[in-house]
Order: C-alpha cells, then sequence, then structure tokens
C-alpha cells in the first residue's frame, strides 16, 4: 500500500495533515471519524476513503453539500497524486507516493568521476541563460510554449512537497526533450551542497539501474553557468571501452543551471541511454540547441519554485517561533504574577505561625488555595487547548455536569455577592459528550461571566437548556447582566491570548471552550450590549450511542 497523506489547503483545519495509514479512513464532523475535521459545513460522516486495486478510493457517504474532486461532483472516485478534494468548505490536497518513489535520489544516481583530462564526453553545444529564446518553425515552437505553459501550472499549483512538484516538472521534460533519464541535483540551503533530490525515468528505461552523472559535465555547469550538451558518448574516441560513462550505456547528455533570482537553485541533467527511443524518427530523440535552450527555460522555471517553497518554509518557521515566543512571554507573565500571589499568602502564614496567629494563618492559607486554583485551571486550559485529542464520550445528563460546575464555584459566587439561576428541565435527554470536557468549558464561560459582573449592582447569571428534537440539537444559554463586551472585541474573542481583561485574564478560556465545543462537532455563539450583558450560547448535535453519529438516518434534513 502507498503511503497517503491529506494536506488540508483551505478551512478551519487548514495546514493540518491526515496520514491514510489505515483503510477505510472515515472523514467527516461526527465525532466517531477516524479524522475529524471541524467544519460546519461538512456532514457527521462526510466520506470515506479506501484502498482498492492498487489505488485510494474516495466514496461520498450521502453528505448533505457532497463532495468534489478537482470540482467535479462525485460519489465515488480514483484519486491521483495532487487531486484536490472539497468537503464542505474544507479542501484537502492528496498525496500518495509508493515506498520506492521514496527512495532517496542519492540512491538512484551514480555520480561518474572524470579522472583524466581526456576522459570526458565532447560538449558540443553550449548555452547561458540570460535571454532564453525559443527558436524553430512554429510547430516546435508552439509545443515548447505549451510545455513552459504546463510547468508554470505545476508550479502555481498546491503540492504537499518541493521534490513532490520538482518530480512532475521532470517527468513533463523528459516527454519534451525525448530523454530516457533525467535528474535535479539542488543546493542544501544550509550547507550551500549540491545533492540529488529527484530522478525520474521515461516508460521502459531500466529503473532498477543507478543513474550515471558525469562529475565533470555538472561541475562546468555550475563553475560557467551555462547549459551544455554533450556528442554520443559512444561515437567519442576520448572514450574507450573500459571507462565507466561508455559501459554505462550514455548517448547523450543535456545538462543546465537552475539560476533563481539571485542564487544557482542546482542543475537539470537529462540523457539518454543505448535503450531503443520510442520515436517513428530516430533522430527525434537526439539533443539539439533548441532543446538545450528550452532545458534552460525549464531550469530556471524550477529555480524559482524552489525559492518559492524556501520563502515559505522561512515564513512558515518565523511565524512558529514568533508564536513560541509569544506564548512562553504570556505564560511566563502569568505564572509569575500567581507565583507572587502564592509567596504573600506563603508570607502571612509565615507570620501567622511565628505569632501564632490563626486568623493571619487562615487568611494566607485562603490566599495560597486561591492562586493554586488559579495555577490548576491555568495548566489544564493549556493542556486542554494545545492536545488534538479525541473526547471521552459517556451517557450523560448536561444538568448534573451544570450542577457540579455550580457546586465548585459557589464559594466564589458568594464572594462575590453574584446570584446565580439553574434553569434546566430533568426531562432533557442524556447524550454522549465528555463531561470533563464539558465541565471545562462551563466553568471558563461561569468565570469570564463572574469577572465581568464585578462593582456591578445585583449581579447575576442565568443557565438554561433546551433540546431541539426536530434539529437534533442542544441550546445551552450562559447570560449575565454585566458590563457587556466592546464591539471592537467580538471579532477576536476566541482567539488564542486574546483577553479583555487586562493581566487578569489569560486569553485561553474562551479559546478552550470553543475547541470542547468544536470536538464535539458544536459550536459557541456570543450576543452581547455594552452596559447590559452578554450570552454565550452553547450548541452541539445529539448523540445517542456510538452508532448513531454515523447511521444514514441522521444525514436526513441535517442542517450543515
Amino acid at each position: 500500500m502507498p503511503e497517503a497523506t491529506l494536506l488540508v489547503i483551505q478551512g478551519p483545519d487548514q495546514g493540518s495533515r491526515i496520514d491514510l495509514g489505515v483503510a477505510p479512513l472515515s472523514v467527516g464532523r461526527g465525532v466517531h471519524n477516524d479524522a475529524r475535521i471541524l467544519d460546519t459545513e461538512m456532514s457527521r460522516q462526510h466520506a470515506v476513503f479506501s484502498y482498492e486495486e492498487d489505488s485510494w478510493r474516495i466514496v461520498d457517504k450521502n453528505s448533505s453539500n457532497g463532495t468534489f474532486v478537482n470540482g467535479k461532483l462525485v460519489e465515488s472516485s480514483i484519486l491521483q497524486q495532487g487531486d484536490q478534494i472539497q468537503l464542505g468548505r474544507t479542501i484537502l490536497l492528496f498525496s500518495s507516493e509508493h515506498k520506492e518513489e521514496l527512495e532517496a535520489a542519492s540512491a538512484r544516481i551514480n555520480l561518474v568521476p572524470d579522472h583524466a583530462a581526456d576522459d570526458r564526453s565532447r560538449i558540443v553545444g553550449q548555452a547561458r541563460s540570460e535571454g532564453v529564446g525559443i527558436a524553430g518553425h512554429w510547430g516546435q515552437a508552439g509545443a515548447n510554449l505549451q510545455l513552459l505553459y504546463q510547468i508554470t501550472e505545476e508550479v502555481v499549483r498546491p503540492t504537499a512537497s518541493r521534490d513532490e512538484l520538482l518530480r512532475r516538472i521532470l517527468d513533463l521534460t523528459l516527454e519534451s526533450v525525448g530523454a530516457d533519464r533525467g535528474c535535479m541535483l539542488v543546493t542544501d540551503s544550509k550547507t550551500d551542497r549540491i545533492e540529488p533530490s529527484v530522478v525520474s525515468h521515461r516508460p521502459g528505461v531500466n529503473v532498477d539501474e543507478r543513474m550515471p552523472i558525469s562529475t565533470t559535465v555538472v561541475e562546468y555547469v555550475i563553475q560557467n553557468g551555462q547549459g551544455v550538451r554533450t556528442s554520443d558518448a559512444q561515437h567519442d574516441s576520448r572514450f574507450d571501452g573500459g571507462q565507466s560513462i561508455l559501459k554505462a550505456g550514455i548517448r547523450e547528455v543535456m545538462c543546465a543551471p537552475m539560476h533563481g533570482r539571485y542564487e544557482l537553485m542546482g542543475v537539470i541533467y537529462v540523457d539518454t541511454t543505448n535503450s531503443p527511443l520510442q520515436f517513428e524518427d530516430p533522430q527525434r530523440g537526439q539533443f539539439n540547441d533548441q532543446l538545450l535552450r528550452l532545458l534552460l527555460a525549464i531550469g530556471r522555471q524550477s529555480a524559482l519554485a524552489i525559492e518559492n517553497f524556501r520563502y515559505q518554509d522561512s515564513m512558515i518557521t518565523a511565524e512558529r517561533l514568533a508564536a513560541v515566543g509569544q506564548t512562553v512571554a504570556i505564560m511566563s507573565h502569568h505564572i509569575k504574577n500567581i507565583l507572587q500571589g502564592v509567596r504573600g499568602g506563603g508570607y502571612l502564614v509565615d507570620m501567622g505561625l511565628k505569632d501564632e496567629n490563626k486568623e493571619l494563618i487562615q487568611k494566607g492559607w485562603t490566599i495560597v488555595e486561591r492562586n493554586q486554583e488559579r495555577i490548576y485551571n491555568l495548566v489544564m486550559d493549556m493542556l486542554t487547548f494545545s492536545k488534538e485529542r479525541d473526547p471521552k464520550l459517556e451517557m450523560t445528563s448536561i444538568k448534573s455536569v451544570v450542577e457540579d460546575v455550580a457546586e465548585l464555584m459557589q464559594q466564589r459566587l458568594a464572594d462575590r455577592g453574584v446570584q446565580l439561576k439553574i434553569d434546566i428541565d430533568d426531562g432533557i435527554p442524556e447524550s454522549m459528550i465528555d463531561p470533563e470536557g464539558f465541565h471545562r468549558a462551563i466553568l471558563n464561560l461561569i468565570i469570564n461571566a463572574v469577572d465581568a459582573l464585578e462593582d456591578q449592582p445585583q449581579p447575576r447569571i442565568s443557565i438554561s437548556c433546551r433540546f431541539s428534537p426536530s434539529e437534533e440539537l442542544y441550546y445551552l444559554d450562559i447570560t449575565d447582566n454585566g458590563t457587556g463586551i466592546d464591539p471592537v472585541d467580538l471579532p477576536k474573542l476566541f482567539s488564542l491570548f486574546e483577553s479583555s481583561k487586562g493581566s487578569a485574564g489569560t486569553g485561553l478560556g474562551l479559546s478552550v471552550s470553543r475547541k470542547v465545543l468544536q470536538e464535539h462537532g458544536g459550536e459557541i455563539t456570543v450576543e452581547s450590549e455594552l452596559g447590559r450583558g452578554t450570552r454565550f450560547q452553547l450548541q452541539w448535535p445529539y448523540i445517542l450511542d456510538d452508532a448513531g453519529d454515523n447511521s444514514p438516518e441522521a444525514e436526513e434534513g441535517e442542517q450543515p
């Protein structure tokens, strides 16, 4: 079975990768899928990927919005390398390679040194990449332009890796110039060493033999920045029967530099062998200056593609490092504040012990406990947000979860003088949810509401829940009469590390709550008015048991 992956290139989970190591593999927004994608326009079980008769296939599972492969609506489709699959608002890039294709290029070529001065093929043509033109009659020129257009399309097409793109370009090159084998040697951006990156063969050529590459030709191209073609090695008097290039069966070679905007990105090297060429006219397979100029143009396009991948990798690395730095700075700040609280409480406890003052000890210990709770909540939020996990589903009453949270918050609510009202009918059906996850999500929202009620007259929080049998959805509302949220802050309310509380907030709580709901295929919405209060609404689908979410009946009348 070939190794295959799905890269999310558009949608809520953009950037995530799904390994198709297990077949069949189901994809959808429901919690029971092998791969969950948190896309509200995707069905609970949207599609299934399976491996049949040496090919990967996608089968739509009667989804509401359909499955599209390369923009075409399909019920079932064999997948090809580079196919784009749209499920809901999410677009995935399919990539599949056999293990033998993943073999390092360096193991498939043989760099042949020329030890003697006369041990080289004769360079009979050369050209510079500056101002490359495509000459010849209109028919050949049109074909060359068509090839360059195809390569340009490949460069802008989404791809999972740089080498995958270069291999597609190399395959097009071999077909167009009539070469039997080809290799791209690419400059390592860290070491400046030029190393084999991809190798390709035309159909009918023995792929088990390592491809010999003349270091003399490659070094000449690198040093002079020119593309070259060599004569037929079999008829070159400089080669005798004992020399390695002749033994390898090389007839002709073309090699061109891959010049980027500012530096050499590598070289592209193609050759012909003793194998019969698949042309009615044998002369068509022989290299000439026109094909060399075409190879130079291909080398230029390939270099620009390599540069684009380098820039993209650099930007991703920079963003990742910036995110790590931001996280460390923010977490350090909050932990420092909590430790200061612990130190202050510990100081009071120490003074109380020295003076045998129980009241001072109790006051200090209360401060320590409060800060212990703060650091516990911070760590739990960090763990919840950082881990991609499947919810641990249990048949649970949402009323019991809310009551557990209320009991935990009872002392804090009393200290702040906040009235809490719970209006949840005992008749609301139980559902398969992760009680611990929901506990954390609801707790964060209530803590958020309590903070918004500070210094408010007659502060109160109400919690209500209803179930819609027709929609098979739960709606849980948490409403407060606090200060409200500034409309400017609403769009970034659920963003990580965004907090309207200043140093009092971590910017994690609401992000964690949304993540928990999304793990259950649900969502959180918010309505707020300055000076009048805020209402958070949690909604999530009804799940009866392990099979209920995937049954065909569950899809009928489903609202995406």
